[in-house]
């Protein structure tokens, strides 16, 4: 690639925003080897694209798009063998924090509304302790 073309791309990285597929096909003209090019450096790593569906490496989906712009982001936990999400944001503003001990299992979930929930479990997963922001708490074995 010439220099200017790199810097051209460069400057696409820094700019775009979501709906990313609208973008890159009405403000820059890009066709999908470009738009592979630009979303695998937006993410720092090699991205697939079906359709307008993009996959990380693992093959885990961190992004779509509608016909009508609009979108979803995604984040996975990398700890373990699970492919959780993390994190997950819309194009409406909605988004919901998510995270997970090393068992797989839930133990904080928080959403754009404020509302969060806090979980604890024993050694054999069984929950033992909940609670959210409404003041609400479960102590004890909780099937």
């Amino acid at each position: 690639m010439n220099k200017k073309y790199i810097k051209y791309i460069d400057y696409i990285i820094k700019d775009i925003k979501p709906p990313y597929f609208k973008c890159m096909r009405d403000h820059y003209g890009l066709k999908q080897d470009e738009c592979v090019l630009v979303l695998s450096k937006v993410y720092n790593e090699s991205v697939t694209i079906k359709d307008k569906l993009v996959y990380d490496s693992n093959d885990n989906l961190i992004y779509w798009e509608d016909t009508n712009y609009n979108w979803s982001k995604y984040e996975y936990s990398t700890d373990g063998n699970y492919k959780i999400s993390k994190y997950f944001e819309t194009s409406d503003g909605s988004w919901v924090k998510q995270e997970y001990d090393t068992n797989g299992k839930l133990i904080y979930w928080e959403n754009n509304n404020g509302y969060w929930a806090k979980m604890e479990y024993d050694q054999i997963n069984n929950r033992t302790y909940y609670e959210n922001s409404y003041g609400y708490i479960i102590e004890g074995k909780i099937l």
